[in-house]
């Protein structure tokens, strides 16, 4: 499964989906890229789209996009509190269906 980390994930977290082709907006050097114009550049890139964003599903029009959007409720972005979701995260994944939102709590 191809799946875009958003700016607000640690690059470290790449490491806890393995078996995944993983990319990440700072990666693609679309950090900064608002949240309109990121969901139009994630089209030609994956199947899911992980963020930290608590508001993406107010603000996009997410069953019109051609891949999944799982949304991590965690106490912050750090390692420490997103490493013991990495299970679930991936269970997101494997249920991923495009145009669908997905939410993983804490």
């Amino acid at each position: 499964m191809r799946i875009l980390l958003d700016e607000n994930i640690p690059v470290d977290f790449v490491a806890e989906l393995r078996g995944h082709d993983v990319l990440t907006v700072a990666g693609l050097g679309w950090s900064g890229v608002l949240n309109g114009e990121l969901m139009r550049r994630a089209r030609e890139c994956c199947d899911v789209f992980v963020t930290l964003d608590r508001n993406i599903e107010f603000q996009q029009n997410i069953p019109a996009l051609p891949f999944g959007v799982i949304v991590v409720r965690a106490v912050s972005n750090r390692m420490i509190h997103l490493r013991p979701l990495a299970a679930a995260i991936l269970l997101a994944i494997s249920a991923a269906k495009p145009g669908q939102l997905q939410k993983v709590d804490s």
